[in-house]
């Protein structure tokens, strides 16, 4: 909340006749407040409203700081994207309040993120900044209308081994899935870079592979147990959520 005030000058009188009559106080508070007084002892007081509240839904990374702790923050971001089809549903406010807590979030990630085998194991993509990031073409909102995305899976296997698949329905009836192939590769101790083969398309009984190489660079700015946040080269914000 935001309050906004004017600050001028101050004044003050009594009248000493029945008839009110009406003194102001201006401070540089927030709120004014005039007084009238009359020999019948007569007592009003008149709040004027000085002040504009705005609701914002941006959360500011302090406030979020000063408030809770990496376990509060995991819960507060998971239940921010739960069945919003991994980010699409959400409004630019909603995708605002999600970058506050990951970004919050990042203060508490464990040194060399790389070299923790937390990175390993299965993950479901919970969220993406960007529809299209993951998932490419199927995810677009022309793809979205044909592809129902049933899962969106990363795997990552020690030493160096990435996987990603999109599983999905055409029209609610067929079954597919598109599934990469990718080898990892540590830039520093918080990025990496992945490179993909060709990726693998499904559907039905049939199955072949197209395009070419794919490479992909993410930061990896938190994991723990539960979760791992990732920011892309370009800025796309990954939520992923281990996988029982």
């Amino acid at each position: 909340m935001a309050a906004a005030a004017g600050t001028s000058a101050s004044s003050l009188a009594v009248s000493p006749y029945s008839r009110p009559k009406l003194v102001d106080y201006r401070g540089s508070k927030p709120t004014n407040l005039s007084f009238s007084v009359s020999s019948h002892s007569h007592f009003r007081i008149r709040l004027r409203k000085n002040f504009r509240v705005s609701a914002s839904a941006s959360v500011s990374a302090p406030d979020l700081q000063r408030r809770t702790g990496p376990e509060d923050l995991v819960a507060s971001i998971l239940s921010q994207v739960a069945e919003t089809d991994r980010g699409v549903l959400l409004k630019k406010e909603e995708h605002q309040r999600v970058a506050a807590v990951a970004q919050v979030l990042q203060k508490f990630c464990v040194n060399e993120p790389v070299k923790s085998p937390l990175i390993f194991g299965e993950w479901d993509v919970v969220y993406c900044s960007v529809p299209t990031s993951p998932g490419g073409g199927y995810r677009s909102a022309f793809g979205r209308l044909f592809f129902k995305t049933k899962e969106m899976i990363q795997a990552l296997e020690a030493p160096d081994i990435v996987k990603n698949k999109v599983s999905f329905s055409v029209f609610g009836y067929l079954d597919g899935e598109v599934s990469l192939k990718g080898k990892l590769k540590a830039l520093d101790d918080e990025w990496i870079q992945v490179i993909f083969e060709p990726p693998e398309l499904k559907v039905g009984p049939f199955k072949f592979r197209y395009g070419g190489e794919s490479e992909v660079k993410l930061q990896i700015t938190y994991i723990d147990d539960k979760v791992r946040l990732g920011k892309g080269s370009r800025g796309s914000l990954f939520v992923f959520q281990r996988r029982n």
